[in-house]
């Protein structure tokens, strides 16, 4: 079988661009998936890149709100810090103070944060596999915003982490060194049966892990992991992380 194909990059002046650029490929997509099956499914990621984004999305005044079917939305996370939906490390509580207060979707499905990590995972993994294909495959989302971090993690998916190479769950919480807590993460299977996975990336402390996403070859950061099997694969990038 020949290997996925490599990203295909977008180039955004600035942060704020960046924002208006991914809002039109939320949009779009949105759009596209409600008129081929009924419905769209957008796994969200946290960090101040995807907020930007967030609030461009829920700002009526501009564009891109409007166009989105939010009563036909499903939102599902990509991972979460152990802690409770209000506290402020909360990816749940960024996006919906940013974004779901302020648009209604139909359904959205938080990880448990404030639960024992194993058990938030296990219950994360059961709504997902409610969600599953009629062959029992992971549900395919129509699209899923990740994050970069220097280091090259993506999701809570670090460098070194045994949850990169964990193949039979949906869902795992390992512990993380560099943050020294548990994080809550999806796993590779669910996240390379995307119909579509766009990187967020903005900032010159970004400008190498970035390379090392573009680049060529076997996978050097975790973020180099994630490829769609059937599916689109882009960057979004700023100049800044580009220069």
């Amino acid at each position: 079988m020949a290997p996925p194909p490599g990203p295909t990059l977008v180039r955004a002046a600035d942060p704020a661009g960046l924002a208006r650029a991914a809002a039109e490929e939320v949009a779009r997509r949105a759009g596209e998936a409600v008129a081929a099956r009924g419905r769209f499914a957008v796994a969200l990621a946290g960090g101040s890149t995807p907020r930007a984004l967030y609030e461009v999305l829920a700002d009526p005044a501009a564009p891109w709100r409007g166009r989105v079917p939010w009563a036909r939305t499903e939102v599902w996370f990509g991972d979460e810090r152990c802690v409770p939906p209000d506290h402020p490390d909360s990816n749940y509580r960024m996006a919906r103070e940013a974004l779901l207060d302020r648009v209604a979707p139909a359904a959205v499905h938080r990880i448990e944060g404030e639960r024992p990590p194993a058990e938030a995972a296990a219950r994360y993994e059961a709504a997902l596999r409610r969600a599953a294909e009629p062959d029992g495959a992971p549900p395919r989302l129509d699209l899923v915003l990740l994050g970069l971090g220097a280091d090259g993690h993506t999701a809570s998916l670090f460098p070194g982490s045994p949850a990169l190479d964990e193949r039979a769950r949906w869902v795992a919480a390992p512990f993380v060194p560099a943050v020294g807590a548990h994080r809550v993460t999806l796993t590779l299977p669910v996240l390379e049966r995307a119909r579509a996975i766009a990187f967020l990336v903005s900032g010159a402390g970004k400008r190498a892990a970035l390379g090392r996403l573009l680049a060529a070859g076997p996978p050097a950061i975790p973020a180099a992991r994630v490829r769609p099997l059937d599916g689109a694969l882009l960057v979004l990038a700023d100049e800044a992380s580009l220069a």
